[in-house]
C-alpha cells in the first residue's frame, strides 16, 4: 500500500528534511583563525598597500608609513625635529617654485636680516634661470661685487657641489657663512668655460640708499634694496637733493634684487601722488590693487632711471609703476623678471607680536601686473633707451648707461 506524500496549499511551507548533526569549532580555533587572517591582511595591507593619492589632499599616511620604515630599519639615531623639518621642505619643494620655500628657524633669521642689511657671507643675491641657480645682483662694494660676480653669471658648483642638486635656500646658506671663511664658487659666464672664484666672506651692512649731486643741478638716488628703512631714506635724500638745488633726479635701481612690496608702493609715492602702483592678481582671491600715497617729495621733479637685468621683484614693481604713469625715462636693460608675490607665514606665531621667530613658509601668493596690465613674471620691464653694459666697460670702470642717464636729466631740466 502507497503511502500518501504529505499534501501542501499555497500558504504553507513544505516540512524540511532531516539534519545531520555537524561536530562545532570550539571557540579556541575560531580565534586562532581570526588572528591568522587579521595578521596575513597586516602584512598585506604594509607590503603591498599604495596610498591611494588625493590630488586635493596631502596623504599623511605616506609619511607615516616612511617613518615606521625608519624607525624599525634605519642603522642610526633619528632627530625627528630634523626629519619633520625634511617632510615640510620636500612638501613645499615638490610645487616646483622656487620661491615657495620652507623656512627653518635659521634660514627665516637669514631672511630678516638680509631685508635689514644685516648679514655674513659675500654679498650677492641670487635666484633661478631655466633651473640654473643664477646671480640676480651682486651687492655694492661686497666681496662677491670686488671678485667680480656679474648679473647673469650661472653659479654652477659651490665648494665643488653641483648646484643644480640644491634648493635656492640650500644654497644660500652654504654661500653664506661666518665672516673670514672662505667659500669656492665654480661660474659660467655666456659661452665662457667655467672658472672658480674663492671669495672671503665678510660682515655685510650696505645701506639701502645713498644719494650724490652730479654737475647742472643733477640730483643721484642709488637704492641697493627695498627694506623697512627705505622708503624714508628715499624721502631724506629727495630733500636733501633739493636744498642742494637738484633740478632732476636719477633713480639707480641697477643690481637691486628687491624686498619688501609696501616700501616698493611708499617710495614709488615719492615721485608721483595718486595712480596705481602695482596690481596683485591670484587665483585665491579677487585682484588687489596699492595705490600712491599722497605727499611724495620729488612729485614734481622730472625722472630718470637706471634698470637692468640685475633690478628684480620690488625694483622692477617701481620702474613698472614711474614708466606707467609718464613719470619717469627708463634707461638701461630689460629686468629680471620676477614679479611673484611672496608671503611670510611664521608656523608658530605669537599672538600680540609683530615678530616672525623659529620656522616659517615663504610662500607665492599672487603676480604682480605694472598699472597698464604687464606681467612682471613674464615679460619684465623693458627700457626706453636701451643701453648696454659690456665687459670691457666694466674692466675700464666706464658707465655709458649712467652717461645716457645724465645726458637725458640735461634735456629733461
Amino acid at each position: 500500500m502507497n503511502q500518501d506524500k504529505p499534501k501542501t496549499t499555497p500558504n504553507q511551507t513544505p516540512p524540511s528534511e532531516p539534519k545531520l548533526n555537524k561536530p562545532r569549532r570550539s571557540g579556541a580555533i575560531n580565534l586562532l583563525i581570526g588572528f591568522v587572517l587579521g595578521l596575513a591582511a597586516f602584512w598585506l595591507f604594509n607590503n603591498f598597500y599604495t596610498p591611494a593619492l588625493n590630488k586635493n589632499k596631502l596623504d599623511t599616511s605616506l609619511l607615516y608609513r616612511v617613518q615606521s620604515i625608519l624607525k624599525q630599519k634605519y642603522n642610526g639615531d633619528i632627530n625627528y625635529q630634523k626629519l619633520s623639518e625634511g617632510a615640510a621642505a620636500g612638501a613645499v619643494a615638490a610645487l616646483g617654485d622656487p620661491y615657495t620655500v620652507f623656512l627653518n628657524e635659521k634660514s627665516n633669521e637669514e631672511l630678516n636680516n638680509d631685508l635689514n642689511g644685516e648679514l655674513s657671507g659675500i654679498g650677492v643675491e641670487i635666484g633661478q634661470k631655466k633651473s640654473l641657480l643664477t646671480v640676480i645682483a651682486p651687492i655694492d662694494g661686497t666681496p662677491a661685487s670686488r671678485a667680480g660676480l656679474r648679473s647673469g653669471d650661472i653659479i654652477a658648483t659651490i665648494d665643488g657641489e653641483d648646484s643644480r642638486t640644491l634648493t635656492i635656500d640650500e644654497a644660500v646658506s652654504k654661500i653664506r657663512g661666518e665672516a673670514g671663511t672662505k667659500v669656492k664658487l665654480g661660474i659660467v659666464r655666456g659661452g665662457e668655460p667655467l672658472r672658480e672664484l674663492e671669495i672671503t666672506r665678510e660682515l655685510i651692512n650696505v645701506p639701502s640708499v645713498s644719494y650724490s649731486m652730479k654737475p647742472d643741478n643733477i640730483g643721484y638716488i642709488k637704492i641697493r634694496r627695498f627694506g623697512e628703512d627705505t622708503s624714508n631714506e628715499v624721502k631724506s635724500a629727495g630733500q636733501a637733493l633739493r636744498v642742494q638745488g637738484a633740478k632732476v633726479i636719477i633713480v639707480d635701481v641697477r643690481d637691486n634684487p628687491g624686498g619688501y612690496l609696501q616700501t616698493a608702493v611708499e617710495v614709488a609715492s615719492q615721485f608721483y601722488s595718486s595712480g596705481v602702483v602695482v596690481e596683485e592678481r591670484s587665483r585665491n582671491s579677487k585682484p588687489k590693487i596699492d595705490y600712491a600715497i599722497a605727499g611724495g617729495e620729488m612729485t614734481d621733479m622730472p625722472i630718470i632711471m637706471l634698470i637692468n637685468e640685475g633690478s628684480a621683484s620690488a625694483a622692477e614693481i617701481l620702474a613698472g609703476a614711474l614708466n606707467d604713469n609718464n613719470r619717469v625715462i627708463l634707461v638701461g636693460e630689460r629686468t629680471y623678471g620676477k614679479g611673484s608675490v611672496q608671503e611670510v607665514i611664521c608656523i608658530n606665531k605669537v599672538f600680540f607680536s609683530g615678530n616672525c621667530q623659529g620656522p616659517a613658509v615663504k610662500v607665492t601668493t599672487a603676480n604682480w601686473f605694472t598699472p597698464h596690465g604687464t606681467n612682471i613674471s613674464k615679460e619684465g620691464i623693458m627700457p626706453e633707451v636701451e643701453v648696454k653694459l659690456t665687459p670691457d666697460d666694466i674692466n675700464n670702470s666706464r658707465d655709458p648707461q649712467l652717461e645716457r642717464a645724465i645726458e637725458l636729466a640735461k634735456e629733461a631740466r
